[in-house]
């Protein structure tokens, strides 16, 4: 091992030897010109074969770590972006949610009343229960209802005049987790199949 690394600090010498030249003093270019011709033929060639070898390894590296570098730029930029989708994902669901809660008349989204709702109205149910009841959660919250059909519980959430605004509020409910979020029609406050109403208003 020895051997090798003196070796091969002769090689170093070796390649940088014409360009120090001019800066070396008589004296050391006479002392590395007794290492050379201490060297035999079979010696030079092993280390000129090593150097050739450890250029290549260090080119090849240097090619990894380039690769290394633009796929963490890749990585960096997609991060990037779905942080961005993310953000605009949370505005858009704090608006809507402001909307549900609110229940006012900006967009699709209607005011309540104390009466049923006359024409065509969609909300989204997010369960319906014969086991559980929550009717006391929904007598303070307008966005909130349920639906008592013989026995079965049928919960809502939002109301909605535009049918695309009620399924766009839909998504947001199962991206946030509610998997059975789905849409439902009321005509002048009777629950009616949503296909026979979608015609006239999609």
């Amino acid at each position: 091992m020895r051997h090798i690394i003196s070796v091969f600090s002769i090689l170093m010498a070796l390649t940088f030897a014409f360009n120090a030249s001019a800066q070396m003093s008589k004296s050391e270019q006479k002392e590395w010109k007794k290492r050379i011709k201490s060297l035999t033929p079979q010696q030079y060639k092993a280390l000129l074969e090593e150097n050739k070898s450890l250029k290549g390894q260090l080119s090849s590296l240097k090619k990894d770590a380039a690769g290394f570098d633009t796929k963490l730029k890749e990585k960096d930029d997609q991060i990037s972006d779905y942080q961005d989708q993310i953000s605009s994902m949370r505005s858009e669901l704090a608006a809507a949610k402001r909307k549900a809660a609110a229940g006012g008349s900006e967009g699709g989204s209607i005011a309540r009343s104390s009466g049923p709702i006359k024409g065509i109205v969609f909300k989204v149910q997010i369960g319906a229960f014969k086991q559980k009841d929550l009717k006391e959660f929904a007598k303070n919250n307008p966005s909130f209802e349920v639906d008592d059909d013989n026995g079965t519980l049928r919960y809502t959430v939002g109301l909605f005049r535009d049918y695309w605004e009620a399924d766009t509020f839909k998504k947001y409910l199962r991206e946030m987790g509610v998997k059975g979020a789905w849409i439902v029609a009321y005509k002048d406050g009777k629950r009616v199949p949503i296909k026979d109403v979608l015609e006239g208003v999609i």
